[in-house]
């Protein structure tokens, strides 16, 4: 197989596994990609590749706004604002990183992506746990769990979009 035949065949598992995720599958995939935009940032300015550092790093600007895009503000109250907060300060990490090829900086910001990855990963479980027990112990149908609700509400919202 040839390195072409290798990318396709890699685009194509990733664009299955987007196609079947659930909503707190997805907003991890995000994450996953932005950390390893940030890595391939990092590895390319380790090589002197400006070129390169700048691909990825636009690329991981671009996950970082389409996680403010999908996060539901006026619902999740002052969680969300905190949650934009945060992600308009990675952003802006990001772009001062690209600007200044500051790869300690950039390594801050994929720190600070796979904490938050981390985060959300603890808290998918913790809802699917808690969804299994009220489906066994109460409600025979199952339901479906946001992955973080307020009033009932889901603080996400959207889809994902990976292209570019």
């Amino acid at each position: 197989m040839d390195d072409k035949q290798v990318m396709r065949a890699q685009e194509t598992y990733r664009i299955n596994q987007i196609q079947t995720a659930s909503r707190e599958q997805l907003l991890l995939i995000t994450y996953d990609i932005g950390i390893q935009a940030c890595k391939s940032g990092e590895d390319a300015m380790r090589r002197g590749d400006v070129e390169g550092s700048n691909v990825a790093l636009q690329r991981a600007q671009s996950v970082i706004r389409e996680l403010m895009v999908t996060l539901n503000v006026e619902v999740g109250g002052d969680v969300a604002q905190q949650l934009m907060s945060l992600y308009e300060f990675l952003y802006y990490e990001l772009v001062h990183a690209n600007v200044h090829k500051d790869v300690d900086q950039l390594g801050n910001v994929r720190s600070m992506l796979q904490e938050l990855r981390q985060t959300w990963q603890e808290v998918a479980e913790k809802l699917r746990a808690e969804e299994q027990d009220d489906v066994m112990v109460e409600e025979p149908a199952a339901k479906t769990v946001n992955m973080v609700a307020v009033g009932g509400r889901p603080l996400l919202q959207g889809g994902l979009n990976i292209a570019g």
